[in-house]
């Protein structure tokens, strides 16, 4: 269990996490000493300046590479149950920083407290899951039709994982990569959003103690960096797998840089998610649900939803409860235990909210509740919720901020067309107690999605299942289930036991 730090003064928590007034920005087990042009990070909710990181060059992500191949050498035949150990210790080491790096986490991404620490809690348990995952790398056992023959598959390391992070998730999504790249038998690269550049370096902090301890340094390694640094990892042949997480756009940009190499992809991009809540819905768990959801992170998860599809006989009443709820949210400083919603991550997500919604009230949207920026010096906006209809242009786009369109439709047939009416295909939720209704939203022809959900909210995933989605969300898969093989090369082996040479499919070639 974490023990919460007695001082949580801002200076205090920094201070035992080992952010400095300027930080370096590229390590392997130790920091190099990196000399390119300061990154401030700032406080969303005040945007006053935190701490700065001197970027990498060029040359520093060339020393970070060569230290991560260096490391995948030793660390490849390490067993992995071995290699699970190691990150037993990391999830420990996280359990002891928990309070501190979710206070950081809030503070410079602007997520509420219990959020910041449930993501801390995430890279906790993706450790136990990795831990346990060490011990099951299984590989399949099949008949060969030689005699005397024994066929079978392995799963061999694949090398340096690129992990290219967004700033709505600083340090879980990062985890769900390293921990099971770590028991693969991979070290692995980070390069984090240039928006919240503190978090990854506490977190290199931890772990260069952990792998220090463990004697494995050079397997989690940092590259803070412009975009020349970014593009030098994903044309890098020494790393055979980049998983990014991003925009439609960025996904697209790095499959092009990734795909002439050969090299593999797990990509988790936009999400556009809908929740349908169906007239004999549970009202107020569906209430309930939808706010968290979309107000949760100030609307910033890949997951949530920016689509309500509500069957027209609850579309009034849920509208009118929605407004009421959203009315009540406390809207401030992350850190206090009773604020519900943050800010927005800077000044530019704030303009793109503004814009969105005067471009819905162009198409004919209309502004029920909410669509403020709101006054001070902080990234603040009011959730808000708008009446649309399916094929208008902005409600086929996401907008990363607390915007709900609320789609009224006459049946779950109709529901459906509309949830699956965008290009992306991240998350789904349907409401409703008819089990007709839910498992034909669960068939082949319902949620075209990634994730499916009956009676719960879009957002939440836990680290069990596979996450990811379909579409132009990517069709990537990390943390639970088999994701795993992503990280691993299989390998088809065939031993002969005999003193004969029987071919296969029955061919005869004598010499």
């Amino acid at each position: 269990m974490s023990v919460p730090s007695a001082d949580h003064s801002v200076a205090a928590v920094l201070h035992r996490l080992g952010i400095h007034a300027v930080n370096h920005g590229a390590g392997t087990g130790r920091w190099i000493e990196t000399k390119g042009a300061e990154l401030v990070s700032k406080n969303p909710a005040t945007n006053e300046p935190i701490a700065a990181v001197r970027q990498a060059s060029a040359a520093d992500y060339e020393a970070v590479a060569a230290e991560a191949a260096r490391a995948f050498e030793t660390w490849r035949m390490v067993p992995a149950p071995k290699r699970g150990e190691v990150v037993r210790l990391l999830g420990n080491a996280l359990r002891a920083h928990k309070d501190d790096l979710g206070r950081l986490v809030s503070l410079e991404n602007g997520k509420i407290l219990s959020e910041g620490l449930g993501e801390v809690q995430e890279m906790i348990d993706i450790c136990d899951f990795a831990l346990g995952l060490s011990r099951q790398l299984y590989g399949m056992t099949m008949p060969s039709e030689r005699p005397l023959h024994r066929m079978y598959e392995q799963w061999q390391p694949l090398g340096p994982v690129g992990v290219v992070s967004a700033f709505n998730f600083p340090v879980a999504v990062w985890a769900w990569n390293a921990a099971i790249a770590a028991v693969c038998g991979d070290p692995v690269i980070w390069k984090p959003s240039s928006k919240v550049p503190l978090a990854a370096v506490a977190v290199q902090n931890i772990c260069d103690r952990v792998m220090a301890d463990a004697g494995f340094p050079g397997i989690f390694n940092l590259v803070i960096g412009p975009r020349e640094v970014g593009e030098r990892l994903l044309t890098d042949r020494r790393v055979p797998l980049i998983s990014a997480t991003g925009s439609c756009r960025m996904g697209k940009r790095i499959a092009e840089l990734v795909g002439p190499r050969f090299g593999r992809t797990i990509l988790e991009l936009g999400g556009n998610n809908a929740i349908i809540v169906l007239e004999d819905a549970d009202l107020d768990l569906a209430v309930r649900a939808v706010t968290f959801a979309a107000v949760g992170t100030a609307g910033q998860r890949c997951t949530t939803p920016r689509r309500l599809v509500v069957q027209k006989g609850v579309a009034r009443t849920m509208v009118a409860r929605l407004c009421g709820t959203y009315k009540s949210i406390r809207i401030g400083d992350p850190l206090l235990p009773d604020t519900l919603m943050g800010p927005l991550i800077d000044a530019g997500a704030v303009d793109e909210m503004m814009k969105a919604l005067e471009q819905a009230k162009a198409e004919g949207g209309e502004v029920v509740c909410g669509g403020k920026r709101l006054d001070g010096p902080g990234n603040f906006v009011e959730p808000t919720l708008v009446r649309a209809r399916p094929e208008m242009k902005i409600v086929q786009e996401e907008t990363f901020a607390p915007v709900l369109y609320v789609i009224e439709v006459a049946d779950v047939d109709e529901a459906i067309l509309v949830n699956n009416g965008v290009p992306q295909g991240l998350s789904s939720a349907i409401f409703t107690r008819d089990l007709l209704a839910a498992e034909k939203f669960l068939s082949a022809a319902g949620s075209d999605c990634g994730i499916a959900n009956v009676n719960i909210g879009t957002s939440g995933a836990e680290i069990g299942g596979a996450f990811g989605g379909e579409k132009d969300t990517g069709g990537g898969r990390e943390a639970g289930s088999d994701s795993w093989k992503m990280y691993m090369r299989r390998q088809t082996v065939t031993i002969n036991y005999s003193k004969e040479l029987p071919l296969a499919q029955g061919v005869r070639f004598e010499v």
